[in-house]
């Protein structure tokens, strides 16, 4: 049986960012758990095509393989990264973790003994690049602002000379216990936030924070044919984590400026060239330009405004390899302005020979004519 659509199943939009989803999911594995749906096959099935959802969509590379590719992006049987929970029957504590840590206790990093040692944020960037960057690639340099571990505490968020003491409220677990009636709840300290030491003589340079803000600057390689919506991720690059947890990523995203003379689609590239109608009339041969530098290209005699000439490629080779596109040039046929009286003379007299010869030279004006003419007889 086909799996169903992993935006779906948790009933949000594909472009729903990582709080929306990780709220749809704990919902329904709330709703589902075996632990509160003992025997029930069913709530069973879901909670499990719930939980392999979020598996995949809480994870930004399986997300981003599954939006390219669909359920063959993450199947371990076809080379994606899969799902690998087999937790039908554990508790809470031992699947959630962060997700259920405030309500059932957690047994994710910190849920005893000590403080959290909290991963740090992802960032995202955009950057905007022009048309021959983002085909041929480049190196650029970006400034972001970002929190990162302070030097002054190394990461502690005492001042210097001291250090965090262990929180009394909780003894240092980071959590306290609740008796409601017949169920024990354990929730997070509100003395020390759930880190289990409380800092008495916070930092000067980061007030307690253990991390400060800075703008760094960092060299990004763009390789050749990315194109508006790609991402580069550069892993350790986003926010400091608490505590001295690991830093986030930061996300690279492309958006190309719009260019004067090409328009790009896919692989393809499209540019208007302008003629003069004698050229079309007559024939000839123009210099168009590329993003390689200017080609020949031949107008056969006879040309009609609209006529798409396509040079191979001469396109955008794609970020992910293949051939090149091509570069598609399509010819307008350009009105002369500003005529003098003598040129103006010369067309009535060439617009008179041709009457003299009927419609053999415009066989579509004669065509649209005649079908005007069928369409008003019609309506009579």
């Amino acid at each position: 049986m086909s799996k169903r659509d992993f935006y779906e199943v948790l009933g949000v939009s594909k472009s729903a960012e990582a709080p929306e989803i990780k709220k749809a999911y704990r919902k329904l594995a709330m709703k589902f758990h075996p632990d509160r749906n003992p025997d029930d096959k069913e709530a069973e099935a879901k909670f499990k095509e719930a939980s392999e959802a979020y598996e995949v969509l809480s994870d930004e590379q399986k997300r981003a393989a599954y939006d390219q590719y669909g359920h063959a992006g993450v199947d371990p049987n076809m080379g994606g990264g899969g799902f690998h929970a087999g937790a039908g029957g554990a508790s809470f504590s031992d699947i959630f973790g962060d997700v259920f840590g405030d309500i059932f206790g957690g047994g994710g990093a910190g849920g005893r003994g000590g403080s959290r040692h909290n991963r740090g944020s992802d960032l995202r960037y955009t950057l905007e690049l022009d048309l021959e960057e983002a085909v041929k690639g480049t190196s650029v340099e970006i400034r972001v602002p970002t929190m990162v571990h302070c030097d002054t505490c190394d990461g502690s968020g005492a001042k210097k000379g001291t250090s965090p003491v262990s929180c009394t409220t909780c003894g240092g677990v980071g959590q306290v216990r609740m008796q409601q009636g017949f169920f024990s709840v354990q929730q997070t300290c509100p003395a020390c936030r759930g880190q289990g030491k409380i800092i008495k003589d916070p930092c000067s340079d980061c007030h307690g924070q253990g991390r400060k803000e800075k703008r760094k600057t960092l060299s990004v390689k763009i390789p050749p044919g990315v194109d508006t919506g790609d991402r580069i991720r550069l892993a350790g690059e986003g926010e400091a984590g608490m505590n001295g947890g690991p830093a986030g990523d930061l996300y690279v995203q492309v958006a190309v400026r719009d260019h004067s003379i090409f328009r790009r689609e896919g692989k393809d590239l499209y540019t208007e060239v302008p003629i003069s109608f004698v050229d079309a009339a007559l024939g000839g041969e123009l210099e168009v330009p590329t993003l390689d530098g200017r080609v020949k290209l031949k107008i056969p005699t006879e040309t009609q405004t609209g006529k798409l000439f396509r040079l191979r490629g001469k396109g955008v080779t794609p970020v992910r390899g293949g051939n090149a596109g091509d570069l598609l040039c399509r010819v307008i046929i350009e009105t002369p302005v500003n005529l003098s009286k003598e040129q103006k003379e010369l067309l009535k007299q060439f617009q008179e020979s041709l009457e003299k010869e009927g419609h053999r030279q415009s066989p579509k004006k004669s065509g649209w004519f005649d079908g005007v003419k069928s369409f008003f007889d019609d309506m009579l």
